[in-house]
């Protein structure tokens, strides 16, 4: 595991059990899938590197734009192609098939018993099993920015 990705873990696991709350962003208080990850960034990372506009459960659906996965490439690393799952790996979800890519996680354990923390709505923050409905559903992965990563080049 990767010192970044050891952090990014550390920091998820700290956001269990609190509420989800559509467009927080606030351990303890309330957070929605992306505000989980926004939180990370800002104890591993630092500041946030951008706004985020308002939006609404249902945003980016009617224009179909892939307004999320288009944020992760300006901020996280790819790790595609031949990369190993990892764990502190950002997992984008596709919830149904032909829709748009709108739901985050963070892998927490990889190989034989995976799992993942995220933000359900109805549910609080939680670390769940990676089951095959979930793996299935994965549509990119992403990395934190990190030495380890700008080294490979990747």
């Amino acid at each position: 595991m990767s010192a970044v990705g050891g952090q990014v873990v550390l920091a998820a696991r700290g956001w269990i059990g609190t509420p989800y709350r559509h467009q927080a962003s606030l351990k303890g208080a309330g957070a929605d899938c992306l505000g989980l990850v926004r939180g990370v960034w800002r104890e591993v990372m630092g500041a946030e590197p951008e706004a985020v506009p308002a939006y609404t459960p249902d945003w980016a659906e009617p224009g179909r734009e892939e307004a999320l996965w288009r944020a992760a490439l300006r901020h996280l690393v790819p790790a595609g192609g031949e990369a190993e799952d990892a764990p502190g790996d950002v997992l984008l979800f596709r919830m149904r098939e032909g829709s748009i890519a709108k739901h985050l996680g963070i892998a927490a354990e990889v190989g034989a018993i995976p799992s993942f923390v995220h933000a359900y709505s109805g549910h609080r923050v939680m670390e769940s099993p990676l089951t095959a409905p979930w793996r299935r559903r994965i549509v990119a992965r992403f990395r934190f920015p990190g030495p380890e990563v700008e080294e490979r080049g990747a």
